[in-house]
C-alpha cells in the first residue's frame, strides 16, 4: 500500500474544505489558530511513518487525551471504575450537563467531558503528582520526552472553564467526584492542553494498534482484553454526538479534539492522526473527518 501517495492525493482533495468550520475560539489561547492549517500522519506496526501537511506542526490535543487517561485509570481501577462511570454513548454535546441530573451523576462515558472528569479524579486520587504521571505515560507511548504541557492553553482553559466546573461541583454533589473539584480540575485543563503533532500522536497510539504492547520496547501498557474495550469505546463515544455518521463514514475507532484533531486506529496494522482547527457543529474537525473518509475509501481497510 502506498500510503505516502495517498496521503499527497487527501491533500489535495481537502483543499476546497479548508478554512471551513470554527475554531475553538471559546478557549481564548485557541482563538487565533489558522483555520486552513493541516496535517496528517500514518504509522504503521512496522514502524513506518507517512506525513504530509503540518504533521510536525504543535497543536492542543484536548480530548484526545482522554484515551490516555482511561488507559491509566483502566490499569489502576480495571472494573471498578465503571461503577462512576458508563460505557454508552451521550446523544449530547461533550459538555452538556442533562443527562448528568438524569442519571445521579454518572457521565454516559469515559470520552466526554464529565466522565474524563471522574477518571482524571481517579488519577488525582492514585498519584501525588497526576499531572507528572499523565505526562510521563505520553512520552512512553509516543517515545518523545520533548511533548510537555501548553501551559497559556491550561491557564486559558483554567480561566474560563465555567461549565467543566459546573459539571464537576454537580457530579461532587452526587459523591461521583472525590477529590476538591478545582484540584481535579487543573490537572484536567492541564492533561487537555499538552501539545503534540500528528507524527507524535500517531505513534502515541500505537499500543493500541499493537493489542496493549509499547511498539517501542515491547513492554504491556495495558492488557489485550483492556486495548480492546478502549478501541470499542473509542468507536462508540469518541467523536461525541456525530459518532454515528462517523462510524458510518470511516468506521474506525477515533477519537477526537476540539483542537483540530483525530486519530483513528486500525488494529494490528496502524494508526492515523490528522489536524486541521475548523469544528463541525459537533466540535470535531470537520477537514479531519473528511480526510478520514477519504483515506478509508483509497485504502479500504477497516475493522468491517
Amino acid at each position: 500500500m502506498d500510503y505516502q501517495k495517498i496521503l499527497f492525493e487527501i491533500k489535495e482533495e481537502i483543499q476546497p474544505y479548508l478554512g471551513l468550520g470554527k475554531v475553538a475560539n471559546y478557549i481564548p489561547a485557541l482563538a487565533g489558530i489558522d483555520s486552513k492549517k493541516f496535517g496528517m500522519s500514518v504509522h504503521t506496526i512496522d514502524g513506518k511513518l507517512f506525513e504530509v501537511g503540518d504533521s510536525k506542526e504543535l497543536f492542543s490535543i484536548q480530548s484526545i487525551s482522554k484515551v490516555f487517561t482511561l488507559s491509566m485509570a483502566m490499569r489502576l481501577e480495571n472494573n471498578l471504575l465503571w461503577k462512576r462511570v458508563g460505557r454508552e454513548p451521550s446523544g449530547s454535546k461533550f459538555n452538556s450537563l442533562v443527562q448528568l441530573e438524569h442519571e445521579n451523576g454518572i457521565p454516559r462515558n469515559p470520552l466526554i467531558n464529565a466522565g474524563a472528569h471522574v477518571i482524571t479524579d481517579i488519577l488525582t486520587s492514585n498519584y501525588e503528582n497526576p499531572k507528572a504521571e499523565i505526562l510521563n505515560f505520553i512520552r512512553q507511548v509516543s517515545n518523545d520526552k520533548s511533548i510537555d504541557f501548553d501551559l497559556e492553553v491550561a491557564k486559558s482553559e483554567r480561566e474560563t472553564g465555567n461549565r467543566n466546573l459546573a459539571m464537576a461541583y454537580f457530579m461532587k454533589s452526587f459523591g461521583n467526584i472525590h477529590n476538591q473539584v478545582r484540584q481535579t480540575l487543573d490537572v484536567y485543563f492541564h492533561q487537555c492542553s499538552i501539545a503534540m503533532s500528528c507524527n507524535q500522536l500517531s505513534k502515541a497510539f500505537m499500543y493500541l494498534v499493537n493489542e496493549g504492547v509499547d511498539i517501542h520496547s515491547n513492554k504491556e501498557i495495558i492488557t489485550k482484553k483492556d486495548s480492546d474495550r478502549i478501541n470499542a469505546l473509542m468507536l462508540t463515544c469518541g467523536m461525541y454526538d456525530s459518532v454515528g455518521d462517523f462510524a458510518y463514514k470511516v468506521g474506525l475507532p477515533s477519537k477526537s479534539g476540539v483542537g483540530g484533531g483525530i486519530v483513528s486506529i486500525v488494529p494490528n496494522k496502524l494508526s492515523v492522526a490528522v489536524w486541521s482547527p475548523g469544528l463541525s457543529a459537533s466540535g470535531n474537525s470537520l477537514v479531519g473527518s473528511k480526510a478520514l473518509e477519504i483515506f478509508v475509501s483509497k485504502t479500504g481497510i477497516g475493522i468491517f
